[in-house]
């Protein structure tokens, strides 16, 4: 039998509404106690004086980019990204290269898990056939082969119709559509939001609307057929109206945000900068405030990343050209504790729930808790730590962040799946 015991730490546990300066005994990959003065025969000792002890984070959107785009990521290397972040968990988006929406596809994934990953993988697979939109997958043999979810990330579903049956179906079986809301007439070939900066930049925009009217869209449809619909990176105020308004009809539907449309704004962009192009775009200070209230409200449920990684090559490119996205798993915890914690929009425990507790419920993941019994996925936080963003901290094979440089408080101490200590002190232990 292998035992952990956690010492001195405060233990912050939102599922169990815990916040005390604690010990933590694991055993056998499971929370065994929780109390002072714990002691255990032959136990290994982690000594988290002076830091915090949670559940392991959870990150509903991360693009792990296996198989099909390895050059940019692996299951490797993005889950040893996701836990030097704090994450124990990822839920890899589907669109690589076959698109994951076969029983086969969901298999490779968890057999490439099985052998690779440093945390834990639950895999979701596409809403439509190879994710173009004309056509829904066979939804009960993927839920067979364990897919949680399904999403198009990447992707919007234009067709009413399929978006209605593919609601329909997951509501046979219990599981949300993660949705990647967005317009695709009204996008066109913007590459920034739409407004005074895109303007004054000569870039063509994108403007919110685009997002809001599919989110209005799906609610609709989730509500008309009792389906579960998630809504994937909200980045305007529009969308959360919609969602608020959605939740009080009852309607089955959650939504995430993500650290960079917290902490950013379309101002960012002045210096044509790639590494600041995302899908949906950074918008005004007046839209990111909204999300940030939002998020504080529980209009938005959790945090998530939307870990896009992409080569240097790829991003080296005029900003019309250089693909959306950008990285995302290591700088989450440093970025959404400064903005939000520092900044006192969020408690502590409040945004350990957003990113552990709340992103698990989504999902039924049996996960972001530290109750007895309970697999001890665990996030240890330096929140006294400050400093700056660095390129060494990094173990995605892509650089593609907008957050290079940047000052930040707190950072990520030490990361343990199911009792084994995979990352501590700058150092992945896979």
């Amino acid at each position: 039998m292998t035992s952990l015991l956690i010492q001195n730490g405060r233990v912050i546990d939102p599922a169990n509404g815990r916040d005390e300066l604690a010990d933590l005994l694991i055993q056998d990959g499971r929370v065994a106690a929780v109390g002072r003065g714990l002691t255990r025969a032959a136990a290994e000792v982690f000594d988290a004086r002076g830091k915090v002890v949670a559940p392991g984070f959870v990150d509903l959107h991360v693009h792990l980019r296996e198989p099909g785009f390895e050059s940019d990521e692996t299951i490797a290397s993005g889950t040893r990204a996701a836990a030097a972040g704090g994450f124990t968990s990822v839920v890899p988006m589907a669109n690589t290269n076959p698109v994951i929406d076969t029983a086969a596809g969901i298999k490779f994934i968890q057999e490439r898990a099985g052998a690779d990953a440093a945390v834990n993988v639950f895999p979701i697979a596409a809403v439509t056939r190879e994710q173009k939109g004309e056509s829904i997958v066979e939804f009960g043999d993927l839920v067979q082969a364990g897919a949680v979810a399904f999403s198009d990330d990447g992707h919007a579903i234009m067709n009413n119709e399929i978006m209605r049956r593919a609601l329909e179906y997951c509501a046979m079986f219990d599981v949300p559509i993660l949705d990647h809301c967005g317009d695709l007439n009204l996008i066109g070939h913007g590459v920034m939001c739409e407004g005074e900066v895109s303007t004054r930049l000569g870039l063509p925009g994108i403007p919110p609307v685009a997002e809001a009217i599919q989110v209005a869209r799906d609610i609709a449809l989730a509500e008309y057929v009792g389906g579960k619909v998630h809504i994937q990176h909200v980045s305007c105020a529009l969308s959360v109206e919609f969602i608020k308004r959605g939740k009080e009809r009852g309607v089955a539907v959650t939504a995430e945000v993500t650290p960079h449309h917290l902490a950013l704004t379309d101002a960012c962009l002045e210096r044509y900068d790639s590494n600041f192009k995302m899908s949906p775009p950074l918008a005004s200070e007046e839209e990111r405030r909204a999300l940030v209230r939002g998020l504080a409200e529980g209009v938005i449920d959790c945090i998530a990343t939307d870990h896009a990684p992409h080569s240097a090559t790829q991003k080296d490119k005029t900003f019309d050209e250089a693909p959306f996205g950008v990285i995302g798993s290591e700088t989450a915890f440093p970025v959404v504790y400064t903005e939000l914690v520092v900044g006192g929009a969020l408690t502590l425990p409040q945004l350990i729930e957003k990113l552990s507790t709340a992103p698990a419920r989504i999902l039924k993941l049996p996960k972001g808790t530290l109750s007895i019994g309970a697999d001890a996925d665990v996030t240890i936080l330096d929140t006294e730590w400050r400093g700056a963003i660095d390129e060494s901290m990094f173990r995605s094979r892509s650089r593609n962040t907008p957050f290079l440089g940047r000052q930040v408080h707190g950072k990520v101490a030490a990361t343990i799946v199911r009792g084994r200590v995979v990352y501590r002190d700058g150092q992945v232990l896979v």
